[in-house]
């Protein structure tokens, strides 16, 4: 069986090296990102003296031509970044597949793992499916699940979905290779989906409850930015906490409620949480803090609005000023 595999990344890596070791198929290319191309996933493909290709429009004329001389039987994309259209889909036998983090149809789109988390599911899902029109709608050939623990965080599951992805896309294969492809299709179900993660989405809101809180601190540890709230107009990066067993009671969500040997105390929307681990920037070393009680963590949008309206009316004065001298 005659492949060639589009990639990037720690996914795209494993997957390949278990492709390798698989019987009766060859690879005829590697086709890395242009933008940022993978060098541990370039040496796989050299060492195991296959040609490596970058190339910045993969659905021009000219890369189709070339992919169609190659007579492929199936192409594979694995975490690559440019959209595979329809003439270059069909210039493998068996069309172009892909592996993605997500239950489909449920979970479609991208930052998968951080949503699951976020939405307190309790397992993920690995999908081997055809590439369509569509983000993530392709019929699927090969599914397998995994639970999301309580320890669980972004990097623990990240790290479980590397391991089980490249077993679940070589599944994919050797069905597709054997014509026992039993494949469900997409195209009559909603599903769900998710847009990827932008500046922003960060900040902690004191508000939310604390399971919520904490799901969400998990889904952003590392390699995530960070869950990150404010302390005295300064942002801070919060890295771990643990669920309290406080009573539900009205008060005021980002209060530092209490200090213990391992964390501080913090009010939510419903009861509270412990702040286990946090630092001052991204890359620094993570402390346990010791905030004082009675400070608050988060934004002050009354404090904003205040210093918002004193610049208004200095800004008013000003132009005020500038009118009267004309």
């Amino acid at each position: 069986m005659k492949i060639l595999f589009y990639g990037d990344g720690p996914w795209a890596q494993l997957s390949l090296i278990k492709i390798l070791d698989a019987e009766d198929i060859e690879v005829k290319g590697v086709i890395l990102r242009y933008s940022s191309q993978d060098p541990v996933l370039r040496e796989i493909g050299e060492s195991a003296d296959i040609p490596v290709y970058v190339e910045k429009n993969v659905n021009s004329e000219k890369f189709v031509k070339f992919a169609k001389e190659l007579n492929l039987d199936l192409s594979i994309s694995m975490s690559f970044d440019q959209i595979i259209k329809k003439e270059l889909r069909e210039t493998s036998k068996n069309g172009f597949i892909n592996c993605h983090a997500g239950k489909l149809p449920n979970f479609r789109g991208r930052n998968i793992l951080n949503w699951a988390l976020i939405n307190d599911e309790k397992e993920i899902g690995i999908t081997a499916h055809y590439i369509d029109d569509g983000i993530d709608t392709g019929d699927i050939i090969s599914q397998a699940v995994i639970p999301i623990e309580e320890k669980d965080t972004y990097n623990t599951l990240l790290k479980k979905t590397h391991k089980k992805c490249p077993e679940v896309l070589l599944d994919a294969v050797y069905k597709i290779k054997e014509n026992r492809a039993d494949v469900i299709k997409q195209s009559h179900i909603k599903g769900s989906y998710f847009s990827y993660r932008r500046n922003g989405d960060e900040l902690i809101d004191w508000n939310w409850t604390s399971r919520k809180i904490h799901n969400f601190i998990r889904a952003l540890a590392e390699p995530s930015p960070g869950a990150q709230t404010y302390l005295n107009d300064e942002k801070i990066y919060i890295w771990e906490s643990e669920e309290q067993d406080y009573s539900k009671y009205i008060s005021t969500p980002g209060e530092i409620i209490g200090r213990v040997e391992d964390g501080i105390i913090v009010k939510t929307g419903d009861t509270a949480i412990k702040i286990k681990k946090i630092s001052n920037n991204i890359d620094e070393e993570k402390y346990i803090p010791s905030i004082p009680v009675g400070r608050r963590l988060g934004i002050d949008l009354y404090k904003k609005i205040f210093e918002l309206q004193n610049r208004i009316v200095e800004l008013e004065e000003k132009l005020t000023d500038a009118e009267n001298k004309k």
